[in-house]
């Protein structure tokens, strides 16, 4: 079962967060998502346990539970194929604004012209 756990602080270590979730059975793997230049922590890891129950029992116990100081959400991952939304696209597409004739969809609703944009973009009308 793969685990996000977010809002940790940025010095909760990899060995921190593998720990906190070995009190309840075996952890394959313990990542922190870091910023790839700067290496600082985004504040969001996962945990992936092989024991569906175990994974379970870890997420009921230490969603809003407080780690380094900070609470921190718990709870199962979800994979790359869920489809919860999204942003539109297509032929006027996009949130709010419907089909105005845009090619690309964005928010606001392109009104004519090419491309994403946002709010009403015209292209070079301001």
């Amino acid at each position: 079962m793969k685990i996000y756990v977010g809002n940790l602080s940025s010095e909760v270590t990899e060995d921190e967060l593998r720990k906190s979730f070995e009190e309840f059975g075996q952890v394959e793997k313990a990542s922190i998502m870091k910023d790839k230049y700067s290496g600082i922590s985004k504040g969001f890891g996962f945990v992936e346990m092989p024991a569906e129950d175990e994974g379970q029992s870890a997420i009921d116990k230490l969603n809003g539970k407080e780690l380094n100081e900070k609470t921190i959400s718990v709870s199962e991952a979800r994979t790359g194929t869920d489809t919860r939304g999204g942003k539109g696209g297509g032929y006027g597409g996009g949130r709010k604004g419907g089909n105005r004739g845009a090619y690309g969809g964005g928010k606001g609703g392109n009104k004519g012209g090419f491309g994403g944009g946002s709010k009403g973009n015209r292209g070079g009308d301001k």
